[in-house]
């Protein structure tokens, strides 16, 4: 990777990063329903394993979905699909005090969800076929890396962002009301990809 290109990889791991997306989302969610700590391993998940994806789509998946598109095109609405569901499922969460009804992604879980975000595989095409277009092991290395050094600080935003709102939440209805919200913004963000 040119030096010319590390300012302008850092621009587009921030942006990206730090923009309303599904991860944000659900990060802020999380976090107004059951805190900053009791959401690290969902934040953890995110951060890793998205640098995971960028390494992966660099070593080959770009080459498979030129080869075979249908593999992309079902990929595709199965992603969305799945994130329909998990807006449902926020906007149907039940309110409560205790938090015991809200379950926060697991590290697992949201590692494994940067594979049907949409916008993840969008970040992830882009920064692989714009920023290591000499296809270099070293450049696919330093892209993973901006982008898990950029997610922590944006993981950490938008799930202290969340905890803050909760401080308002003490009634039940304003909870299902952000919980509408956060599902409504959700289905939003998949907008674009239709």
């Amino acid at each position: 990777m040119d030096l010319y290109q590390w300012w302008p990889l850092v621009m587009f791991a921030f942006v990206s990063t730090f923009s309303p997306g599904p991860n944000n989302i659900m990060l802020m969610t999380s976090g107004a329903n059951v805190g900053f700590k009791k959401t690290i391993p969902h934040m953890a998940g995110v951060t890793f394993g998205f640098s995971i994806m960028i390494i992966l789509v660099g070593i080959g998946l770009i080459g498979v979905f030129q080869q075979y598109p249908i593999i992309q095109q079902v990929l595709h609405w199965l992603c969305l699909g799945y994130l329909v569901y998990l807006a449902v499922k926020i906007v149907l969460s039940e309110p409560s005090q205790s938090s015991t009804t809200y379950k926060p992604m697991t590290f697992l879980s949201a590692a494994m969800f940067q594979w049907v975000n949409p916008k993840g595989w969008s970040m992830a095409l882009t920064a692989v076929s714009v920023y290591n277009y000499t296809t270099s092991w070293v450049g696919l290395a330093i892209i993973a890396l901006v982008f898990a050094m950029v997610n922590v600080p944006s993981v950490s935003v938008w799930t202290a962002a969340g905890k803050q709102l909760s401080q308002w939440m003490h009634h039940p209805k304003y909870v299902r009301w952000f919980n509408g919200a956060m599902g409504g913004l959700l289905l939003l963000s998949v907008v674009p990809m239709l």
